[in-house]
């Protein structure tokens, strides 16, 4: 390990051949979409990638949201376009990839498939419907993203290997939870479906490896967003559809008392850990399962 210092500019951290320049953008000029991007984690995401110089498609199923999304990163100088949908309606994951190829390009750098939300219901009392919406969000989502995307992801890299070019290394990074990993309690069909996206990262990884991309997979904690908000009451069972929004203010506190930091995580740290794994920082990492949970389980 070595550290070369220009104290005019530069900053260098350095490792065998790879040398890092923390003046760059780590995502310069990457093509990137990230669902879910109109608030919370994905929002932090999408921004965050924007500072890191890549272009965001910010996909969400909420149109103010996602559009605010878009042009906060505009306004900052970054860009982006707002993709307005629902993922688990027929065609529209192959329409967000129409949309990015068609804005930015024939090549896609890096997929977030963060879109989600969490649904709590006792296994005795959980219907066949509640079940599957669990899986067409968490699990059949990405897949149809990905599978769409495989000409601009793929395909563009077996070109450039046949062509005798160094394929770049192109990123998928799928937003899981540590229910996925652990289980909990009126949780089985978010957790299943959580899971299931696991061990789709860890056949695609295999499967993708020799075409230079890296795909893995973060299991979140409680992360401060509206899914982790103390519920009322009176709405212990608050949703929007079947979108549970809250969590129980007592069990939330017992969580966050069993983390080892002794405290929830911010949308921040998640995208961080997100960019960690989208940056060059992560070339030789594929098919993992990163806990980002501040110590919980």
């Amino acid at each position: 390990m070595f550290v070369l210092l220009d104290s005019n500019r530069y900053n260098y951290f350095g490792f065998g051949h790879i040398r890092i320049n923390f003046m760059d953008q780590m995502l310069k000029d990457r093509v990137a979409i990230v669902t879910g991007a109109g608030r919370g984690v994905g929002r932090a995401t999408a921004k965050l990638f924007s500072q890191e110089g890549a272009k965001v498609v910010a996909c969400d199923l909420d149109e103010g949201p996602c559009q605010e999304t878009a042009i906060s990163i505009n306004a900052a100088g970054g860009i982006s376009i707002p993709c307005v949908g629902d993922l688990t309606t027929e065609g529209f994951p192959e329409r967000l990839i129409s949309t990015t190829v068609e804005s930015f390009g024939q090549s896609i750098d890096i997929i977030v498939n963060n879109a989600g939300y969490s649904g709590s219901e006792f296994i005795h009392k959980a219907t066949n419907t509640f079940w599957q919406e669990m899986f067409e969000i968490h699990s059949t989502a990405p897949f149809k993203i990905i599978r769409a995307a495989c000409p601009f992801m793929r395909d563009q890299a077996k070109m450039e290997i046949d062509s005798g070019k160094n394929s770049k290394c192109r990123k998928i990074i799928n937003v899981s939870s540590l229910a996925a990993t652990d289980g909990i309690v009126a949780g089985a069909a978010y957790s299943s479906a959580k899971a299931a996206l696991l061990g789709f990262t860890k056949s695609l990884a295999k499967e993708f490896g020799p075409y230079n991309i890296c795909v893995n997979a973060i299991a979140l904690g409680f992360i401060d967003t509206r899914l982790t908000q103390p519920l009322e009451k009176k709405r212990s069972k608050a949703a929007i559809d079947s979108r549970v929004l809250g969590f129980d203010k007592k069990a939330l506190e017992e969580f966050i008392s069993l983390t080892s930091l002794k405290r929830i995580g911010t949308v921040e740290e998640a995208a961080g850990a997100i960019l960690l794994l989208a940056s060059s920082l992560s070339n030789y990492i594929t098919g993992q399962v990163i806990k980002v949970s501040g110590g919980l389980w």
